[in-house]
């Protein structure tokens, strides 16, 4: 669910763009409202489920989001951009509050060796919701604009997104319903756990959270300049519609991924698999830089498949061996998830500048770091 919100951004950015004729780094906003509430969030989100655990904080992260989705039928009838940007926040108020419970969760659910497997492999759950989303807001959002009042343009989003308060709705009372594991000593780590500093003297910890600033940073401005990008006449030529198809196969890329890592890290160092996917996902996108047509735009598609492994590689790396730091390290991680909101801004101004092929140099250099992370940084000093 919250893969599909995530990526639903892609879509929304191509539509309001048009609808309030805006330039890169304006439409960028977007990226930066969202991904700017998990920096501000991800503190009080830690303190939300040290308050009520686990299972409730996913419940009320749920609810949040559900809000969030509901506001975009005000936005969409009043046609105002900080209205919709409001309606964001909102809504990923509440992913953070999610992500914040679920991931450390997930790690503690079995062995510490196979965390990063295990996170892994849920996150390849999150990636088909990345991965039908493009799809379906294509469909839902994309496809009949032309001819439409500015009125019927901004209604386009009206369904879409309480369709997805109602879903959420309905999940968080599955959630609250059902019967999941308390981890006693890690609910009780969570309350009692240390200071936000003393998890900031874990330097794998730092460099992780560095590592995740620029992977967030380069995942969401590749995804989030897509449709623009395959529209451009040197590259395909795309519609809007049939380029948020192709979207698809960037993030099924990352599903597909993850699917296989999750096995591969069962028998690999993390650190290393790691390593080798970041430095073959920056040698895509210089590709990208340096063809047109068809070739640039597989080339930018398949950068997803590599991509799959390196958020729940970097975070389980980042947390091991923190013991009851382990929710103070997680929220400083999900703190640096704010790379997604600042870096896409930068790369939207390159874009106004410099056009938006020459522009992918930035997540080329993201990935570039993440290389460094995986075979040094990630190692305990």
């Amino acid at each position: 669910m919250w893969g599909f919100i995530t990526c639903l951004n892609d879509i929304l950015i191509p539509h309001l763009k048009a609808l309030f004729s805006l330039n890169y780094t304006q439409i960028m906003l977007i990226q930066f409202t969202f991904f700017g509430a998990y920096f501000i969030m991800s503190i009080p989100s830690g303190s939300i489920i040290a308050k009520v655990g686990y299972q409730k904080g996913i419940v009320i992260g749920l609810l949040t989001s559900a809000v969030g989705a509901l506001l975009f039928y005000p936005a969409a009838s009043a046609i105002s951009y900080p209205l919709f940007l409001t309606a964001l926040f909102v809504l990923a108020s509440g992913i953070t509050l999610l992500q914040v419970a679920a991931n450390p969760y997930v790690a503690v659910l079995g062995k510490a060796e196979t965390a990063s497997s295990r996170l892994n492999l849920t996150q390849a759950f999150n990636s088909l919701g990345t991965t039908v989303a493009p799809y379906f807001g294509g469909v839902l959002i994309l496809s009949s604009v032309a001819g439409l009042s500015a009125r019927e343009e901004a209604a386009m989003v009206q369904l879409p997104y309480v369709g997805l308060a109602i879903a959420l709705a309905v999940l968080a009372v599955v959630i609250w319903k059902s019967n999941l594991p308390v981890i006693a000593s890690v609910e009780d780590h969570h309350a009692k756990s240390g200071k936000l500093t003393d998890a900031l003297k874990h330097r794998h910890l730092v460099l992780g959270a560095v590592a995740i600033f620029v992977y967030v940073g380069a995942e969401v401005s590749i995804g989030s300049f897509l449709v623009n990008f395959l529209g451009q006449s040197d590259i395909a030529g795309l519609p809007q519609a049939t380029a948020a198809g192709f979207v698809s196969y960037y993030w099924g890329g990352a599903m597909i991924g993850r699917f296989i890592g999750s096995a591969l890290l069962q028998k690999v160092n993390a650190g290393k698999l790691l390593g080798v996917f970041a430095l073959v996902a920056s040698g895509l996108v210089v590709a990208t830089i340096m063809s047109t047509g068809t070739v640039a735009m597989w080339m930018i598609l398949s950068v997803g498949l590599f991509n799959s492994i390196m958020f729940p590689t970097i975070f389980t790396l980042g947390i091991d061996g923190l013991g009851k730091l382990t929710s103070q390290g997680s929220s400083i991680l999900i703190m640096a998830i704010v790379g997604g909101a600042l870096i896409p801004l930068a790369q939207g101004a390159l874009a106004d500048s410099y056009g938006i092929h020459t522009a992918f140099i930035i997540p080329a250099v993201c990935y570039l770091y993440i290389v460094f992370y995986g075979f040094v940084g990630s190692r305990h000093a």
